[in-house]
């Protein structure tokens, strides 16, 4: 099956949401949204997982939910993989640093590699790379941008230096 998308709007901007027949793929930032990502077809009709998909980004960004249930599909090298799951274990109102995620990969000279990984994170918010901080606690280069990185951290009042 072709994935599909759907645009959404969000207090982060406008998100695309892609969705194979059985998984989430990707949320796009709207500056990252003109073109549907992996050459998605716009959704005509319901769907199980973009619905759930929607109402579980509305119900986060209400203050009304943490964590995501949602069936996901990380495309990327297996070392991506493996960073982007790492993502998925930083409880909500915490942050991590990029050498502590190397650390828990077990490859602690991997930082930059990590660092480039998260930056990559087909699944942001989802999979909480906004949640990645500088080792000193500064925010650092976000794909959906400085501000909303902010935002979420915010909302999840998680710590942080300004």
């Amino acid at each position: 099956m072709t994935d599909v998308y759907r645009r959404i709007e969000s207090p982060v901007g406008r998100l695309t949401l892609v969705a194979s027949d059985r998984h989430l793929v990707a949320i796009a930032w709207q500056d990252d949204a003109a073109a549907p990502p992996f050459g998605a077809a716009p959704e005509t009709a319901p769907h199980p997982v973009l619905d759930q998909t929607e109402r579980q980004l509305a119900a986060y960004f209400a203050g009304e939910r943490q964590d995501f249930d949602l069936p996901l599909d990380f495309r990327g090298t297996d070392f991506q993989r493996r960073v982007w799951h790492a993502l998925l274990t930083i409880p909500f109102g915490e942050t991590r640093s990029y050498r502590d995620i190397a650390v828990q990969l077990g490859q602690p000279s991997a930082t930059r590699a990590v660092g480039a990984a998260n930056g990559r994170n087909p699944i942001p918010i989802v999979a909480p790379c906004h949640r990645v901080i500088g080792a000193n606690g500064s925010l650092t280069g976000f794909g959906g941008g400085l501000e909303n990185k902010a935002f979420l951290l915010d909302l999840e009042q998680a710590p942080r230096l300004l």
